[in-house]
């Protein structure tokens, strides 16, 4: 069954200390494109992280965010009881003021905050990274969601051309001979004299080269494909895209062999059905 690349997941986890919120979006692409946005004592994770999305997502531009927001009983910068105290003897020296005015000042000067590297606690961890899983299936499970819709559009678009091929082989033996007869009279019209046997010989040279039956054998045997690669277990897109190519190669060579008004506007129905499915294609996994 095919996957859409579009997807979305999210998972909040509640700490003693903080509310963590893990959240996973993904659009399409040809390739995979993994942005990555984590709060700086994650970052030895982060390696583990990309492996993870490559190897449950496959493709798509992915982005993946951990948000912080602490509850209180943590901070992570602290007062430098020893600089501020330097700051305020120095101070001292130099106006005649209260401690609290010279420690107002002297809390506002370098060095009299210190931030501390908050290591990485591997229990939190553990429980984060669960998060993240939940957070990849829920994201997996919209890219199945949104996979059945495209698929029945699919069915539908490829259903849609088989029909529109059924009547151009119908017409087919119609065009042929409203090509013959156009050539016949654009010859009467001339009032020339010819070769009754070298005529019919020409003729049935120029009705080969306006032969489509290749072509509609090609077709159909490309529609099948495509239905059938819907239906396989694995979804795969570059697959698809490539059978999309092949469709409209036959279509359009219909299109320019047909010499047809009838058949004509029946290649272009067709091309019009598989647009649609060239656009839909382009967000399969």
């Amino acid at each position: 069954m095919i996957q859409s690349m579009t997807g979305y997941g999210k998972t909040v986890l509640q700490l003693p200390t903080k509310k963590i919120t893990i959240e996973l979006k993904s659009l399409n692409s040809k390739n995979l494109d993994v942005n990555v946005r984590i709060p700086s004592y994650y970052k030895e994770k982060e390696l583990n992280i990309r492996k993870k999305l490559a190897s449950l997502l496959v493709r798509g531009k992915v982005d993946f965010s951990i948000y912080i927001e602490n509850n209180g009983g943590e901070v992570s910068s602290k007062i430098n009881k020893n600089a501020v105290k330097e700051y305020m003897n120095q101070l001292k020296t130099i106006v005649d003021s209260n401690e609290m005015e010279l420690l107002k000042i002297a809390v506002r000067l370098p060095d009299s905050l210190k931030t501390e590297r908050e290591e990485l606690d591997e229990g939190e961890w553990l429980q984060i990274d669960e998060g993240i899983n939940e957070a990849i299936k829920k994201t997996t499970l919209y890219r199945t969601d949104e996979g059945v819709s495209m698929h029945n559009d699919f069915v539908l678009r490829i259903s849609n051309i088989a029909s529109l091929l059924e009547k151009v082989i119908e017409i087919d033996p119609k065009r042929i001979a409203h090509v013959q007869d156009k050539i016949k009279k654009s010859i009467d019209e001339l009032a020339a004299k010819i070769d009754e046997s070298r005529f019919e010989q020409e003729l049935i040279y120029y009705i080969e080269k306006l032969d489509i039956t290749e072509e509609k054998v090609r077709l159909k045997n490309h529609l099948d494909y495509f239905r059938k690669e819907l239906n396989e277990t694995t979804s795969n897109g570059k697959k698809l895209g490539f059978i999309t190519q092949e469709i409209g190669r036959e279509i359009n060579t219909i299109g320019s062999k047909s010499n047809f008004a009838d058949m004509q506007k029946l290649v272009v129905q067709m091309k019009d059905e598989l647009e649609k499915i060239k656009e839909q294609s382009l967000n399969v996994l």
